[in-house]
């Protein structure tokens, strides 16, 4: 079974910087796509961005310039940097995980817990 658990999120000021983690436990899987979303309140979640196991990246226009996703798959982590934050970046992050148990051909998304980020003007 395969876990992922988050850290980084917090309280910062406009125009500050965080750096979310994400470490994926657990054992008998390959990590296939990991990445960010988000939910800020009474909105959907959506993508933030995302990382191949062969590095390619995706992201949101709305961060595209200011974050930047990147993973250790030595440590099966992904990071996401943030930088220049706005108050519209608040939200919970989830990390979300695509994973192939050893043995099969399933494909299954894992997601974190979510961690806030808020965002003060």
């Amino acid at each position: 079974q395969v876990r992922l658990v988050e850290s980084g999120g917090g309280l910062v000021q406009a125009g500050g910087s965080l750096r979310l983690s994400c470490a994926a436990s657990g054992s008998g899987f390959s990590l296939e796509v990991m990445g960010w979303y988000r939910q800020a309140p009474g909105e959907q979640r959506e993508l933030v961005a995302v990382t191949g196991s062969g590095g390619s990246t995706n992201y949101a226009d709305s961060v595209k310039g200011r974050f930047a996703i990147s993973r250790d798959n030595n440590k099966n982590t992904v990071y996401l940097q943030m930088n220049s934050l706005k108050p519209e970046d608040t939200a919970v992050y989830y990390c979300i995980a695509g994973v192939i148990p050893r043995g099969t051909f399933r494909y299954i998304e894992v997601w974190g817990q979510g961690t806030l980020v808020t965002v003060s003007s």
